[in-house]
């Protein structure tokens, strides 16, 4: 089988850091010292994953993968009729979920940051706010997961596994490469 290269490392290690970080953060929800610096950890990898997607390799850039309509509603319109479409990097709904995945973490730093400052320190609607969002990332996140088992199901393609090694097979049968 032939295999081509598409995470590269510093995509590998963001996504993985990134979910070590978000999880030990919510198992560590009583530990202010650590949750507060697992949470800026967090918001610093999401960063680096950012800069990462203007000058990183060719899957890692936002041009390759950023979830247009031109992008979506042709995925989508394939869902529906059963088919799936395989492509090398991200698909045009693991790039919504993506972005998604990406926006809650800023927004739960972004609460996390502001309920430790003098302006919004004990502000109930804040910590609410601060709470809904971090279950609605583990929601998220428990979804990104169960997608990633079923594509690597409709593919035959172990996509976890892809993520630490970084190789997938390299055909594509199902679409174009070029996303345009």
């Amino acid at each position: 089988m032939n295999r081509v290269k598409v995470w590269d490392p510093l995509v590998r290690v963001f996504h993985w850091s990134l979910a070590i970080a978000v999880l030990g953060n919510f198992l560590n929800e009583e530990g202010a010292i650590w949750h507060r610096w697992e949470g800026y950890t967090a918001l610093g990898i999401v960063c680096l994953r950012i800069i990462w997607g203007f000058i990183g390799s060719r899957h890692a850039r936002f041009s390759d993968w950023f979830p247009s309509p031109k992008r979506v509603i042709p995925y989508v319109q394939a869902m529906r009729r059963g088919e799936h479409p395989r492509f090398l990097g991200h698909n045009p709904a693991g790039a919504v979920m993506m972005l998604f995945l990406l926006i809650m973490v800023l927004a739960m730093g972004g609460t996390g940051y502001m309920m430790g400052t003098d302006a919004f320190f004990g502000e109930e609607w804040l910590e609410e706010l601060h709470e809904v969002l971090a279950y609605t990332l583990l929601s998220g996140a428990g979804l990104h997961i169960a997608a990633a088992l079923l594509e690597s199901w409709r593919h035959k393609e172990n996509l976890p596994a892809a993520m630490i090694h970084g190789y997938k097979r390299a055909e594509i049968p199902d679409i174009k490469e070029e996303h345009s």
